[in-house]
């Protein structure tokens, strides 16, 4: 594996090499924890739809994204060419805005079902908007590095 690769230099890796590369591994943490959210928001109560459908959206979308690209690396789709560092970039950029967002709408519906609401339903919800907090947090990170590998590609 080139050194660039492995410092999250200005290509993209492919293959096994994806689970070895800092920003790349971000990917299985993302997974997870966008999972958790998916999960836990389908199994609660939903007492604003429109608000809890938006963090069931983004959830969805960024875990079969998510899941799409690494598949994508893995296999090697992108064949070395810059254009998908603009992609990377611009994906990880847009899943983090999606997760903030989401994240403060569900911490607001997580606030609002204090009361009326059984304990296991509001512990789900606030679970829910930590492990929606954390997934923004990777994304976030990802996102950065993801354009500094941009910016010097």
């Amino acid at each position: 594996m080139a050194p660039a690769a492995a410092s999250g230099g200005s290509s993209l890796p492919s293959g096994l090499a994806v689970f070895t590369t800092f920003p790349d591994l971000l990917f299985i943490l993302e997974f997870v924890f966008g999972g958790l959210v998916w999960i836990l928001i389908a199994s609660s109560l939903v007492p604003m739809p429109l608000v809890q459908g938006w963090v069931m959206f983004v959830s969805v979308f960024c875990f079969v994204a998510t899941t799409t690209l690494l598949v994508l690396y893995i296999i090697g789709a992108h064949g070395g060419e810059a254009s998908w560092i603009t992609l990377d970039a611009a994906y990880h950029c847009t899943a983090a805005l999606f997760y903030l967002s989401a994240s403060v709408l569900e911490a607001l519906a997580t606030i609002q079902m204090y009361e009326g609401f059984t304990y296991r339903q509001y512990h789900e919800n606030i679970s829910a908007v930590v492990f929606s907090y954390v997934a923004t947090l990777l994304y976030v990170a990802h996102a950065v590095f993801s354009l500094i590998r941009w910016k010097s590609s």
